[in-house]
């Protein structure tokens, strides 16, 4: 059976972020650090090798698959940071109008830098991603 490898685990954030190789990506992880801590109210904990993560939920899909994930998170990999909010959400398009300069995956929100989009629209974005994987995916 398949198994997910990216689980949380009991790695130090800190040390993560304190390996990242760029300068700018390094202090625009600590801001996000931040900024992801203060508007999820979740200590952040790492996922699997790369990704910061805050919170978590249980998600079973119809095919049976089914395993956990934080609520929202981050990593800032070498070309872009990405940005882990919630995929299938008609509200993030809206807010995404708004952000500033990003692409856009299912999952994921592709930024260069910080400084390239509207942190009070990040947090928007973070807010709306927990209640809509809460609501969409409650406690058992």
């Amino acid at each position: 059976m398949y198994e997910l490898k990216t689980k949380e685990n009991d790695n130090s954030v800190i040390e993560f972020i304190e390996n990242v190789e760029h300068p700018q990506k390094r202090e625009d992880a600590y801001r996000l650090l931040d900024i992801f801590t203060e508007t999820t109210g979740f200590p952040a904990k790492m996922w699997g090798t790369s990704i910061i993560g805050f919170g978590s939920y249980h998600y079973k899909y119809a095919t049976g698959h089914e395993g956990d994930a934080p609520l929202v998170g981050f990593s800032p990999r070498k070309a872009k940071i990405s940005l882990y909010l919630a995929a299938y959400n008609p509200e993030r398009e809206a807010l995404l109008a708004d952000f500033g300069k990003y692409t856009a995956g299912k999952g994921c929100v592709y930024i260069n830098k910080l400084a390239d989009v509207n942190a009070q629209v990040l947090k928007a974005l973070i807010e709306q991603s927990v209640a809509f994987l809460n609501k969409t995916y409650p406690g058992e």
